[in-house]
Formats: C-alpha cells, structure tokens, sequence
C-alpha cells in the first residue's frame, strides 16, 4: 500500500518556483529543492518527476500567472496607448526584491536560450498571446487615432515586446521604479499618433 503524500503539492511548488526563479535552473541543486520545499528526495521524485520536469512544471505556472496579469493590465483601459503604458509600467514592482528578480521566463531564456526544445516552446506560445493582444490594441489606437497609423501592428507589437523582456532584464540588474516608468512613458510617447 503506496504511502499518502505528507505535504502540500501546491506550497512545495510555490517554494520550487521561487528557489528557481532566483537562482536558475542550473545552480539550483536537488538537494537545495527537498531543503526549500520541505520535502524528502523520494516525495520529490514521486510527486514531480526530476529536476527538469518541477522546472518546467513551475514555469508553466509562473507564465500562466504573469500571462494573465499582462493581459490584464493591458486590457483594463479603454485607452490602447493607456493600455500599453499600464502594461510596462506594471513591470516596475514596487518590492524591491521582487523587483530585482525580474521575470522568471525571461531569465530562463537568458539561461537556456533556444538549445532547449520543450522551454522554447513554452516561452513562444507565451509570446504570441502577448503579440498578438498588443498589436490588437496597437489597431485599435490607430483606428482612434491615439497611435501613428503609419506602424505596421505586427512590428510595433513585436517592440513592445523587446522592451518587456529589456524592461525584465533591467528589473534584475537593479533598476528603479521610476527608470523603469521612464523607460515604459518613452515607449508610449513614441506610438502616439
């Protein structure tokens, strides 16, 4: 008879995914994940498979999450160019040590780049729900004549996607609130009609 499992999955994978996110995949050990997630070895690996599969199983999560928060905020306002602006100033987190970690996608790009197949996957699937609804607003401000009409949806929208994950990678290399905000109103004023 299998033993019942003794911890909250959802926990564990809460604390696994902050270990990676700060750390990386690669120097984040096994024996760091079962001290962090509260877990034995065994529990690790009949709950989450490898090392491998709770990554790509806290970063499916991490990206539905801040997916959703993205969609959000760029949704919200009526506004497309509002939109847009709400959606990369909401990157300037007010708590500096969560602030100072960036994204967890954009740091697994960084670490992984393309050489693997599932990560990539995963990081383009999150990105062209991202393009597509950015260049949806982009339209939409040009139809309201908030937007320079002279943009190609498709480029501008795949801009201001470089600046997210440029906004992400200055968040880890110490950024402020407000040259974060700077950075997010000149992107703005630069679509505007």
């Amino acid at each position: 008879m299998a033993r019942p499992r003794e911890f909250d999955r959802d926990a564990a994978l809460e604390r696994a995914m902050k270990l990676f996110w700060a750390k990386g995949f690669a120097s984040t050990s096994t024996d760091d994940l079962i001290k962090e997630m509260g877990i034995g070895r065994q529990s690790l690996y009949n709950a989450f498979g490898d090392k491998r599969q709770l990554y790509l199983e806290v970063l499916h999560s991490y990206q539905q999450i801040s997916l959703g928060a993205h969609l959000e905020r760029l949704n919200e306002p009526a506004s497309p160019l509002a939109g847009i602006l709400k959606l990369l100033g909401g990157l300037a987190v007010k708590d500096d040590k969560v602030r100072a970690l960036g994204c967890f996608g954009v740091s697994s790009i960084g670490e992984f780049g393309a050489s693997d197949p599932e990560l990539k996957c995963l990081s383009e699937a999150g990105g062209a729900v991202m393009r597509s609804r950015i260049a949806a607003r982009i339209r939409e401000g040009q139809e309201m004549d908030e937007i320079d009409p002279s943009f190609a949806a498709d480029e501008a929208a795949a801009f201001v996607l470089m600046v997210m994950m440029g906004l992400q990678v200055k968040a880890r290399a110490g950024a402020s609130v407000e040259d974060m905000q700077q950075l997010a109103t000149f992107t703005v004023k630069g679509l505007k009609a």
